[in-house]
């Protein structure tokens, strides 16, 4: 059966491969020239930087989808654990290093937060809990059919905190300005406000702290890498700096994709890693999708974005580890002005990846490569990140990090590059410049997700981070699991 896959982001690339594990022919097309989509990296004067995800989690749902291809994929990738997991840092100077070590997390709760030590475990099993009753039955579960529905047990439903916030949750369990803001911080992960989102994503930091944060021996990038090289091993072909134009559909099925080149190539069967309003509202024509369902897409909220600042530096700091967060001082008026508001925070969050700390080759010899982020509202007409907009806002960043502990940044700066939420929309056309797919600001969004299957066309499937069921690395690579695998339910039943 001959497949086509546009996209050769991280689901693209494991969609590919599972496809090739079923027998299928597989052909994927990237519009621009190297796979991973924003799983990406940057290199420049000796300098090496992940531009994408920095922080691996789950690492058994890469290991199953080698697994399905009959690999094992310790012989691709070096994957070593992260402790502490990441530092955080707060304005008046308390620093706590989180861990999956649970005397050694206490240990430090105790010398700045003593009356939360007791709560910290109670909500560890509290976000346990969620994970048990949201695993089965939504992140491994296609949640396509009926029949995907029968594990759902219905009081596991209303025990999954879905009409509390993770804000309004985590303050009944901390008294401490400290773990509270650390609780709340993790909603980011997939690029939503702790002060909207539901309390189900809570889940997070038991993923993060009981499960664990990863690492691949010569940066995130590698995954993408060795997802191709599997893809390739298993005779998929890969076609660079090829866009699609449309989508090309028959009574209810797709029959072929138009190239930006204006020719055509037919398939059996699409899988779009493409966000998912753009699949709908750019690639399917109003044949298929009526101007209101396309409106509807228009209309869902995508994640915050985020702007990007890459330093090379010559020089190291003694604060810093792999990973690092610099807190605000006020950080419900940083989610107000970015979610509400859309406007750039004036009080930040930063976060950095500092690589160079575990991976000598990452920069030059007594040097650092920093990978900064701050969250940002997603693309709307309350910012216009012109060349000026741009500058100013990366020498904030670097003039805050300075008063926080950075001493003299901007005098040690080799490389310096940005990647902004337009840059995000230019590069691989997220909804709005988000970075983290859909959002999950309501109480069930998470549920409500375009589905890994098309209600409109019979044969195309749909994977990514705006898909179910969700953004980061494990949920894209699930969604990725269950495409194929509703494509293989099609087929059989064909």
């Amino acid at each position: 059966m001959k497949t086509g896959v546009i996209g050769a982001g991280i689901g693209g690339l494991a969609t590919a491969c599972l496809l090739a594990a079923e027998g299928c022919k597989v052909t994927v097309w990237e519009k621009n020239d190297s796979v991973g989509g924003k799983m990406n990296q940057f290199k420049k004067d000796g300098y090496r930087f992940d531009t994408g995800p920095s922080l691996f989690t789950m690492p058994f749902v890469l290991e199953d989808i080698f697994k399905k291809c009959g690999k094992s994929v310790d012989d691709y990738l070096e994957i070593v654990s992260v402790d502490p997991i990441c530092r955080y840092f707060w304005n008046d100077g308390v620093v706590f290093d989180s861990s999956v070590n649970l005397p050694d997390t206490l240990k430090q709760i105790q010398e700045f937060a003593p009356q939360d030590a007791e709560s910290y475990v109670k909500f560890l099993g509290y976000s346990a809990d969620i994970y048990q009753k949201t695993a089965a039955t939504f992140l491994y579960n296609p949640l396509q059919k009926l029949r995907d529905l029968r594990k759902v047990k219905k009081s596991d439903f209303f025990k999954i905190d879905a009409f509390s916030t993770v804000s309004n949750k985590v303050d009944r369990y901390f008294e401490s300005k400290y773990l509270r803001q650390f609780f709340k911080r993790f909603t980011t992960y997939n690029g939503s406000s702790p002060f909207i989102a539901p309390a189900t994503l809570n889940v997070i930091p038991y993923v993060e702290l009981c499960l664990g944060g990863f690492y691949v021996k010569g940066g995130l990038y590698k995954i993408a890498e060795a997802l191709h090289k599997l893809a390739e091993e298993m005779d998929v072909a890969f076609e660079f700096n090829t866009e699609i134009k449309r989508i090309l559909s028959d009574n209810g099925k797709v029959t072929g994709v138009l190239l930006k080149n204006d020719s055509t190539v037919e398939v059996d069967a699409l899988f779009s890693n493409a966000d998912a309003t753009f699949t709908y509202t750019k690639l399917c024509g109003t044949d298929v999708i009526k101007p209101r369902a396309k409106q509807q897409f228009k209309d869902i909220e995508p994640s915050c974005s985020g702007f990007v600042l890459m330093l090379g530096v010559n020089t190291t700091f003694d604060n810093l580890v792999h990973h690092n967060i610099f807190f605000s001082d006020d950080y419900e008026n940083e989610f107000r002005q970015l979610f509400i508001k859309k406007q750039t925070a004036t009080d930040p969050t930063i976060y950095i990846a500092n690589t160079s700390y575990d991976e000598a080759g990452h920069a030059p010899k007594g040097c650092s490569n920093l990978f900064i982020l701050v969250n940002t509202p997603y693309l709307s007409d309350e910012v216009e990140w012109t060349d000026e907009f741009t500058n100013a806002y990366g020498e904030k960043i670097i003039k805050m990090l300075e008063e926080k502990g950075l001493e003299n940044l901007s005098k040690h700066i080799d490389v310096k590059e940005y990647i902004t939420p337009k840059d995000f929309y230019d590069l691989y056309y997220s909804n709005r410049g988000s970075i983290y797919g859909t959002s999950s600001n309501l109480p069930l969004s998470a549920f409500l997700r375009p589905r890994n299957k098309s209600p409109y066309l019979s044969n195309m499937y749909l994977t990514g981070g705006s898909t179910h069921p969700g953004g980061g690395i494990p949920l894209v690579m699930l969604s990725a699991l269950h495409a194929v695998q509703l494509f293989s339910r099609d087929k059989n039943q064909a």
